[in-house]
């Protein structure tokens, strides 16, 4: 079994052009038109059996719509393949109700992005929804280090990540990107073997830009194999998490990835399917 922690759609009127929009911003390529469609095609290509899907919201007044939608489509993506989470913006004030609503419809976890949300991590707004969703044992997983699209200020420092370990002591946090994206010192000196989850995502092998443009600094800046398995080793395979960012990754690709380094066929195991199934089941 593969389980794709981290992955992204959005409704299929708005899908391309809201990815030709971060395209350019980031100067990467995306490699579905980001509707459950064709995420489910990938899926099948890649033999991959459940896909997280993680909602963005990128102002406080999409939370109630987007939440409800994706309530209301759960099962119908359950079966499919799709297992989808909420969202949640720290400027949104009733995060508490949405927060408890979300949880009894049968939503296993939250996504929150910093960057796109324009807040620190340690920000008291941010640190509330984390430990509100502590408390209904909710999964947050957050973006983590450097966006590629907005690299003039990190959001979700190790620093930061520190502080919200050791001041609410999340039992179910998930770091995307390894932990913090462009970040690799930092991460293997003082985050790696903390009590979180890193995911996979957007972490390994060459990024892959949209065009002959390199208009951002950053797109040399993914792990390579050795680096990659070093700070695993640090962190322990237990707390990794396959996740590919699809559709900023190709699934199929990075099934790949992950499958030439130099892991042991439980290792294998237990990142693709066994540390998710964990959390989730």
């Amino acid at each position: 079994m593969i389980i794709d922690f981290h992955t992204h759609t959005f409704p299929a009127a708005i899908s391309e052009r809201v990815l030709t929009k971060l395209s350019k911003l980031s100067h990467t390529k995306y490699f579905t038109n980001g509707s459950v469609n064709h995420l489910l095609s990938s899926m099948k290509e890649s033999e991959i059996d459940y896909s997280i899907n993680l909602p963005v919201m990128t102002t406080a007044a999409q939370v109630e719509k987007v939440n409800s939608s994706l309530m209301a489509e759960r099962d119908t993506l359950f079966k499919q393949g799709v297992i989808t989470f909420g969202g949640m913006h720290p400027d949104y004030e009733n995060y508490k109700k949405e927060l408890k609503r979300l949880q009894e419809h049968g939503i296993l976890g939250i996504k929150i992005h910093p960057a796109y949300q324009n807040t620190d991590i340690d920000d008291i707004k941010m640190m509330r929804i984390i430990d509100c969703a502590c408390e209904l044992g909710l999964i947050i997983i957050t973006h983590a280090g450097i966006d590629i699209g907005i690299y003039d200020h990190n959001y979700t420092s190790v620093p930061q990540i520190l502080k919200i370990i050791d001041e609410i002591h999340p039992e179910k946090f998930v770091l995307a990107h390894m932990g913090g994206w462009g970040c690799w010192e930092d991460v293997e000196r003082d985050l790696a073997g903390a009590p979180v989850w890193f995911d996979t995502a957007f972490a390994i092998g060459a990024v892959t830009p949209d065009d002959a443009e390199t208009g951002t600094p950053y797109l040399t800046n993914n792990l390579n194999n050795e680096d990659f398995l070093r700070i695993i080793r640090k962190h322990g395979i237990e707390k990794i998490l396959f996740a590919t960012d699809s559709p900023w990754e190709s699934q199929k690709d990075y099934v790949e990835r992950v499958n030439q380094v130099p892991f042991s066929d439980l290792e294998k195991e237990m990142i693709f399917s066994e540390n998710a199934k964990k959390l989730l089941f």
